[in-house]
């Protein structure tokens, strides 16, 4: 039986391990972090459990294929509720919940701007378009050649998917109001990059959000980690953990061993790198076989990274929803501070995730557990504890105004996490939390490779390749390297 060994336990490690079991192959996963999960990892703390990283469920559908490759469900590691409202948007103005159902948000969008539902039909019908076609034909292609995308559908649809159109166009020509505006940019400015260099293919997020609904696992994000981390084990896979890789050895131009900062040596037919894809190339290999130069990587646009709190209350917030986006502040503005001119961002956009008000199991009684989110720019240096607690204050201001109750007083936990904790804990290139932003000039090929061109038998997954950043792309992405790597040994 061949041997693969796969470096790190995240998302997209957790399903390259799985598929990987399935296809036959002796895994090993080994994880440099005592648990699994990666940036999804879980934090338990004075009866509070906090989620890390990720806290939104979109794509569900993605989810329930996955554990469907096993012969499993969802259902069978955890239950699914849908949110109504999907979340709460605070304007400078005034806040708007928006709706799980469709004809109750075209009711929002015609009171914001006459005509605006009937353009919100025309808007979704592309969005469906490009959610069926994208992420059927194009996200599941692993980005090895342009010959994979001779396909009759995406040749038709090549205009429909309007690669070549920016959101903020696409958007534009539906809408006009600033607010109906925003909300459809959200997505990919808090994802991936400024609406204005995402290409309009990307509105399926939009169908995603609106029409696939906004859902959550009960007892937190991690119910998708140990689901995954199940089905991965009962496949045959086995996980090291407390263990990091520290260098690639190579023998023929192939990866033959891997050791760890513990000593153990690790012999392997093939590894998959499922850590941060710039830290194996630049720290694990020997230069000699690194595909991609210093230049290449610092020319990359990255998606943000975060500053994020894990807060802890002794009292119930009312009134408070599970999600809630603050958009009372300038959109462009903060949108420069990360991708144009980077810098601390001087008037932050967040988002508030309080699990507590549809989970009673992730807070002691009365208590109210809170995660906030300021999207920041890669690379910020001088994240020290007076600037963590300066944009604290900040947000926390605002969330006291906008919802009219005192806060600070029943403050009984506070952790904070931003750039230098991702370098230290995931070696994650320049701190990004997400990966690499979502533009034409990286997307699919264009894509650092799945596959190494130096080293035959090393392949890549996650956040830094095909198909992109987000959870459900991960998963995605573990099944493509999964295919890969089954293929190239066939041949």
């Amino acid at each position: 039986m061949k041997k693969a060994v796969i470096i790190g336990s995240g998302f997209a490690g957790l399903s390259a391990a799985a598929f990987m079991a399935k296809a036959g192959w002796d895994v090993t996963v080994l994880e440099k972090h005592d648990t699994p999960g990666g940036r999804a990892r879980q934090m338990l703390v004075d009866g509070f459990m906090f989620d890390r990283g990720p806290s939104w469920y979109w794509m569900p559908d993605v989810f329930e294929r996955f554990f469907n490759c096993f012969g499993k469900k969802v259902s069978d590691y955890y239950a699914l509720d849908r949110l109504d409202p999907s979340y709460r948007v605070y304007w400078p103005d005034a806040a708007m919940d928006i709706p799980a159902d469709y004809a109750a948000l075209k009711d929002i969008f015609e009171k914001t701007e006459t005509g605006a539902a009937a353009k919100l039909d025309l808007f979704m019908k592309e969005a469906a378009y490009k959610y069926a076609v994208g992420m059927f034909k194009l996200v599941h292609k692993p980005g090895q050649s342009l010959t994979e995308f001779l396909d009759v559908d995406l040749i038709k649809g090549v205009f429909k998917l309007d690669v070549f159109t920016s959101m903020k166009q696409h958007i534009a020509k539906y809408f006009t109001h600033p607010k109906l505006q925003q909300l459809l940019e959200f997505p990919v400015l808090f994802l991936g990059a400024l609406a204005q260099d995402t290409p309009a293919l990307y509105s399926l997020m939009n169908y995603a959000d609106i029409k696939l609904g906004t859902w959550y696992p009960k007892g937190g994000m991690y119910k998708i980690v140990e689901g995954m981390f199940a089905v991965a084990k009962e496949q045959g896979a086995q996980f090291i953990f407390n263990e990091e890789v520290s260098e690639i050895i190579i023998e023929n131009k192939l990866a033959r061993k891997l050791v760890t900062r513990s000593g153990n040596i690790y012999e392997a037919d093939v590894v998959i790198g499922a850590a941060d894809y710039h830290f194996i190339e630049t720290a694990l290999l020997p230069a000699e076989y690194r595909t991609y130069s210093d230049q290449y990587w610092n020319n990359r646009v990255m998606a943000p990274s975060c500053l994020l709190y894990y807060v802890g209350l002794n009292k119930k917030i009312e009134g408070l929803q599970h999600h809630s986006l603050f958009f009372d502040t300038s959109f462009d503005v903060h949108g420069k501070e990360i991708y144009k001119d980077p810098q601390w961002p001087s008037d932050p956009l967040f988002y508030l995730g309080a699990p507590s008000v549809s989970d009673k199991t992730v807070a002691p009684p009365g208590c109210e557990n809170l995660f906030f989110l300021i999207p920041v720019a890669t690379g910020l240096l001088g994240d020290t504890e007076l600037i963590r607690d300066q944009y604290f204050e900040k947000i926390l201001s605002r969330f006291e105004s906008k919802t009219g109750q005192s806060v600070r007083d029943a403050i009984i936990y506070k952790k904070s996490y931003s750039v230098s904790d991702f370098i230290n804990d995931y070696h994650s290139f320049k701190g990004n939390a997400y990966g690499l932003a979502n533009t034409l000039s990286q997307t699919a090929v264009l894509k650092p490779g799945i596959r190494s061109k130096k080293v035959k038998n090393l392949f890549y997954t996650g956040q830094l390749t095909v198909p992109g950043p987000g959870v459900p792309p991960s998963l995605i992405s573990g099944e493509l390297v999964s295919k890969q790597v089954v293929k190239y040994f066939n041949n």
